[in-house]
């Protein structure tokens, strides 16, 4: 399944490789012809991502300017297209709303100088402003606003690279459900985005047990499952790739470990086995010692009822839980920032590991390393071609985790190339 990370990272591309032109649009396998004549000749507006959800506009807006519904923002390397204040929210009515799903192995393609051949999954072909487009996909819908787009996004629950997630409504959600914490944040309706692997590496950093149940959760323990999930998720958003072992780990266990507990056997922190069962079909897995799963203290049962009036009492206020503060990607939905690797979210310990890596000093305050650290690094968002070059050189194949933002052969050429440059170095 195509992860959340990577369709943001389809939705920035496409904000600088599509928005703001028009497309000769066709349905090479037939499956979205109607969709396909809608939008034909019509702009591409804007382009939403909601978890493992792209929603993307085309027509008019309150005038023929697309410049007037759409901001051009220079960053480090790339440019960034973004819906403008109003946001997605507000198009008229009139606009066509086109819903993608990629599904297992979808993919959405834009080929600048020459394309590949159409393949019998491609459901719609774009082509103008001097690129191609293919879009492959299990889910490809059109339609209204009223009648495709807010129903959709109803059902669709907080997104932890989405700026305007709404935490305190799903930790409502999560404390008053039965279910296992391993099926919730696979549950698209209240985690929406993190997949299979996510789940795995989110729950054993947070060291929480995939059967611990949403209303045995402590509220300190469901913020360590959010922190976890933003953190991972952006961090994916960035590398192209699903690495989840901290920087500061990498010296201890080596470079070739990306992850803690998924497929793995033995646990690297304690050397303990790594149990792995189905839950709802997809299997999980957890080190036991590292996650045990703790037994929930019943309430005590509440006393008779006495005739006699209680005595007078001050009443005393319940301490609410703080949540752990996050701090959030700024997604699409506004204004790019390189939030997300904050060097001030670091520890001291790993502000030292980075500072000492990268060949720094490592003395001084916090404060210190944290403006030490800012000014020798400057986050991007890495190429797709380099995320699969990377996992080629790890051994891992496409079917392990899926780049949607790569043809397929664009991947297969990257993968060999990184093959050969590895065997090249031996």
């Amino acid at each position: 399944m195509v992860e959340g990370h990577s369709v943001h990272r389809v939705a920035a591309r496409h904000r600088q490789k599509l928005v703001g032109k028009k497309f000769a649009c066709t349905s090479p396998n037939g499956r979205f012809t109607e969709g396909a004549a809608a939008i034909n000749n019509k702009p591409f507006r804007a382009i939403e991502a909601v978890g493992k959800n792209l929603f993307a506009w085309f027509g008019k807006g309150d005038d023929d300017d697309v410049e007037s519904c759409v901001e051009i923002k220079q960053t480090q390397l790339r440019r960034i297209y973004r819906v403008d204040g109003v946001g997605a929210r507000n198009l008229i009515s009139t606009q066509v709303c086109v819903h993608v799903h990629f599904g297992m192995a979808g993919n959405w393609a834009v080929f600048e100088g020459g394309e590949p051949d159409t393949t019998a999954t491609t459901r719609l072909r774009m082509e103008g402003g001097g690129v191609v487009s293919h879009l492959s996909a299990m889910t490809v819908k059109h339609g209204s606003r009223a009648g495709l787009y807010e129903p959709k996004r109803a059902t669709l629950g907080e997104d932890p690279l989405r700026d305007d997630a709404d935490v305190e409504r799903l930790w409502k959600k999560v404390s008053r459900s039965k279910k296992s914490i391993g099926a919730l944040i696979m549950d698209q309706s209240c985690f929406c985005g993190p997949g299979n692997i996510y789940r795995a590496e989110i729950l054993f950093k947070a060291r929480i047990h995939p059967d611990q149940l949403g209303k045995d959760l402590s509220r300190a323990d469901f913020d360590k499952v959010w922190r976890h999930s933003v953190e991972l998720l952006q961090r994916g958003f960035r590398e192209g790739s699903i690495l989840t072992v901290d920087p500061a780990d990498d010296a201890r266990y080596g470079p070739d470990l990306r992850r803690y507990v998924y497929n793995k056997s033995r646990c690297p922190i304690c050397r303990g086995p790594v149990m792995s069962w189905d839950i709802q079909t997809r299997t999980a897995y957890a080190c036991l010692a590292c996650q045990p799963l703790r037994a929930v203290q019943e309430a005590p049962p509440s006393p008779k009822k006495s005739k006699k009036r209680p005595a007078a009492s001050t009443p005393t206020k319940a301490k609410k839980a703080k949540p752990t503060p996050v701090k959030r990607f700024r997604s699409h939905c506004v204004e790019d920032s390189a939030e997300g690797m904050s060097p001030e979210m670091l520890t001291v310990k790993e502000l030292k590991a980075k500072l000492s890596a990268l060949g720094a000093p490592t003395g001084g305050l916090k404060s210190v390393l944290v403006a030490r650290l800012t000014a020798l690094v400057e986050p991007t968002m890495r190429s797709a071609e380099d995320a699969a070059a990377d996992r080629a050189r790890a051994g891992e194949s496409r079917a392990v985790e899926h780049v949607a933002d790569l043809h397929p052969t664009q991947a297969v050429r990257a993968a060999r190339r990184a093959t050969t440059k590895a065997r090249a170095r031996k």
